[in-house]
């Protein structure tokens, strides 16, 4: 039976880290909507809006911040919301 893939995910402000560990899917708010990160990705680059984060079941507020998706690894830098 074959191992099913996931993601390594940080998220962090300058400050802390909000997230660090492995998830299924991301749900990222872009600048062209909401994006969904999933295993096996293509490489990606992207600034975020407002708006929230998902990790699987976990959810983020945030102001802005930027994401970079490649090798199974999602990397994300935020301003977190007051809200």
């Amino acid at each position: 039976m074959a191992a099913h893939a996931s993601l390594t995910v940080l998220i962090a402000t300058p400050d802390r880290v909000l997230f660090e560990g492995e998830a299924q899917s991301v749900l990222l708010p872009g600048e062209r909507g909401v994006l969904e990160v999933l295993p096996y990705h293509k490489a990606l680059l992207t600034r975020l809006l407002a708006g929230r984060i998902v990790v699987d079941e976990k959810t983020m507020m945030i102001r802005r911040g930027v994401a970079k998706c490649a090798r199974n690894q999602v990397t994300v830098i935020v301003e977190e919301s007051a809200a």
